[in-house]
């Protein structure tokens, strides 16, 4: 065999000696193929896995970390959610890119027999000046709203942002949760041997071939363009009933092990189940259904088509799942069968094409990767504009601050009747029927602060996602993440990721915030240069009583408005951990009892932002005078603008103030009246000077206008 056959499959020469030694001859195509995939860093994680092991896995509730999702129990029920990226095909494919990116997460969730409720989207792209940035981020909402919307999971919340350094790798990271009975969770695994195993859904076609290899665990060449066979095609009515057919079987209970059929396809679903139940499986391509003709074995193996599920059944009892499936239209066949040797042993017209160990296949080799410390980019704190009313106005029309309504309102995410507060907000919260509690869950990350402090800007993400929980009146409960860097090979990409793991690892730990679930995205740069280091965190919590929900929009006139944590001049946003709790028991102590009206964590572009922003949403003016408040004695700029960690707006009617200052008391938190809610303008002075003094329906339509004006490029 030529080295270049294993090196376009993204081997390396030291990787097939090592699969040669295993198999103790040489691989065949399909092994070959096989071992690609499952070693790719998309799927096997070989440069990241040794960190991972980091991540905490207990918490406040019984956790529950799986194969392809995690989550944590509450009231009998188990909360199943995970974030997963799809950056590669979205760059060089947008619309179906995003699309399958939905698709698959949501089959996570489904597969681990809980049913899929809502959606976020966590989003990265280029500036919107260039007709290339505006086509990609266009294509990807095009396909979020396309997929989301007709398989009929509500997509509830997410972020935006847009920076140069995503120009040419853009990042869709995406997450599902769902709900089922603690019970009834479903395992990725084969067991017991003559136990039969089933293919069911679409049929297995030429889309996606080495999309996991190929195009997810390599950097962007100038040619990306030439990549986009590598990319799935989705299709989500098909899905729809996938949902329903999966769920059906696993109510059987005849079903031993579920699986879907995502990156690296059948070799993925196959060897990973054989390997988690610590057995093997016989498996005959001749009887795969497939949509077009001539298909190689080892496309067959590595084809990641969607729409796809590998089941393991009680045998004798198969045909109550085969007929569930046909019911609902889709396509399952028994295609092998379970073996007791621990080994994937693969025929096609009537030859042993594959006999290869599923331990070794499925568990990639583990590297030790050099990392040396990049060099931190100083940053200075500015904000364009004349004065403060002009740099407020200019932080509302940066489209990393405006409305991203445009895009949500595309989105249908009122479908099943679940969401109790709709997106646009800091938090989604979701209603759980027949309980009176509700869950609320967000996606948060500055890739600007991660790369000027990779630890820190981490351990900001996973603080403001729990801070944007805890202003919903949430209690966080337990974190996914996504996990977005360059090329794992360079020492300078491989510290970011590095650092960015272990400041998650320590401020979960100090929140008492399991990691259940997640994924890692290396090798994103191009030749413009690698993206910022994107560790985004996915986090859940409960709301114990959902009637008591929190929202940011100012309430009624005559409210006072108050802030909660101080002012700190600095350059970087800095972080204290132990006063970020602080600050969120607070809040969190002061809804629960039924003294906030509205709360709103500070986080982008400072209190003036903050501030603005709830005006906006409500519509309501409202007087500042900070001049007599030590929290914020600070200069006008900072005062407005700064980035300060761990603070948060809140509103009470006057005669609450008591008692927010003994909770905040017994937190020993900063808690300051700065304003009142009313008028139609939003006046901020400080010593009885007029800092800021706009009307309100002028912010609205900065904050409103800004995106569909980039797009009309005005």
């Amino acid at each position: 065999m030529e080295p270049k056959v294993w090196r376009e499959l993204g081997l390396k020469d030291e990787e097939y000696t090592r699969i040669e030694t295993i198999l103790k001859r040489e691989p065949s195509p399909t092994e070959l193929a096989m071992f690609s995939v499952e070693w790719s860093e998309h799927c096997g994680y070989p440069r990241s896995r040794k960190w991972l092991k980091l991540f905490p896995q207990t918490g406040k509730y019984e956790t529950l970390v799986g194969e392809d999702a995690g989550g944590f129990v509450y009231d009998g029920l188990a909360i199943i959610f995970k974030m997963e990226s799809h950056n590669h095909p979205s760059q060089v494919e947008p619309k179906q890119g995003a699309a399958t990116g939905v698709g698959g997460i949501i089959r996570d969730i489904f597969t681990s027999g809980a049913r899929p409720i809502a959606l976020f989207d966590s989003l990265r792209f280029g500036r919107l000046n260039t007709p290339l940035n505006k086509y990609i981020f266009n294509g990807v909402i095009d396909g979020i709203q396309f997929y989301g919307n007709c398989v009929g999971v509500p997509t509830v919340g997410g972020e935006i942002y847009f920076d140069d350094a995503y120009a040419g790798n853009c990042l869709v990271n995406v997450m599902c949760l769902g709900v089922a009975p603690r019970e009834k969770i479903a395992r990725a695994y084969a067991k017991g041997p003559g136990n039969p195993i089933i293919y069911a859904g679409s049929k297995t076609g030429r889309d996606g071939i080495g999309g996991c290899s190929i195009l997810a665990s390599t950097v962007f060449e100038a040619a990306e363009i030439e990549k986009r066979p590598t990319v799935q095609v989705g299709d989500p009515f098909t899905e729809k009933c996938l949902i329903e057919a999966t769920l059906e079987s696993l109510a059987t209970g005849v079903v031993v092990g579920v699986k879907d059929m995502g990156a690296a396809g059948l070799t993925c679903s196959s060897s990973e189940m054989a390997a988690a139940g610590g057995v093997g499986i016989d498996l005959d391509l001749d009887k795969i259904p497939l949509r077009e003709a001539g298909m190689e074995p080892w496309e067959i193996m590595m084809s990641e088509s969607q729409e796809r599920m590998l089941l393991c059944v009680e045998k004798g009892k198969e045909d109550k799942v085969l007929k569930i499936f046909h019911k609902w239209g889709l396509d399952a066949v028994i295609v092998g069968e379970v073996i007791k040797d621990k080994k994937m042993l693969i025929k096609s017209k009537g030859k042993v094409i594959c006999d290869a160990p599923t331990e070794e296949l499925a568990k990639a080799p583990i590297y030790d990767m050099k990392f040396t410390k990049s060099e931190i980019r100083s940053s200075k704190f500015e904000v364009k504009g004349k004065n403060p009313n002009e740099k407020l106005l200019n932080l509302l029309s940066d489209p990393n601050i405006a409305s991203k309504k445009w895009v949500y309102e595309q989105y249908d995410h009122m479908v099943q009747t679940n969401t109790a507060v709709l997106p646009g907000g800091d938090a989604a919260v979701l209603r759980v029927r027949g309980k009176n509690w509700g869950i609320a869950a967000t996606t948060d990350c500055n890739g600007r602060y991660c790369q000027q402090d990779p630890y820190i800007g981490a351990q900001i993400a996973v603080a403001e996602a729990a801070r944007n929980l805890v202003v919903t009146g949430a209690e966080p409960a337990a974190v996914t993440d996504c996990l977005n860097f360059g090329n794992p090979e360079k020492p300078d990409r491989f510290f970011q990721f590095k650092s960015c793991v272990e400041g998650i690892v320590d401020a979960c730990k100090f929140f008492e915030l399991p990691v259940v679930s997640g994924n890692v995205s290396f090798y994103n740069e191009s030749p413009q240069g690698p993206i910022l280091p994107t560790p985004t965190i996915g986090m859940v919590g409960i709301i114990k009583d959902i009637e008591r929900r929190c929202t940011a929009p100012f309430k009624d006139n005559g409210d006072l408005i108050v802030l909660l944590g101080g002012n700190k001049e600095a350059e970087m946003p800095e972080l204290d951990l132990d006063v970020e709790l602080r600050v969120q028991k607070t809040c969190l102590e002061a809804i629960r009892a039924g003294i906030v009206r509205s709360a709103h964590d500070l986080s982008e572009g400072g209190l003036a932002v903050a501030l603005a922003e709830c005006a906006i949403l409500s519509g309501k003016g409202a007087v500042m005078n900070i001049s007599s408040n030590p929290p914020l004695n600070a200069g006008d700029h900072y005062l407005l603008f700064a980035e300060t960690q761990s603070r948060i707006i809140m509103t009470i009617s006057p005669d609450k103030i008591f008692s927010l200052s003994d909770v905040a008391m017994l937190y020993e938190v900063p808690c300051a009246i700065i304003g009142k809610v009313g008028g139609r303008s939003l006046v901020i002075m400080k010593n009885k000077k007029r800092l800021v003094n706009l009307p309100v329906n002028r912010l609205q339509k900065v904050y409103f206008s800004a995106l569909p004006g980039l797009l009309k490029g005005k």
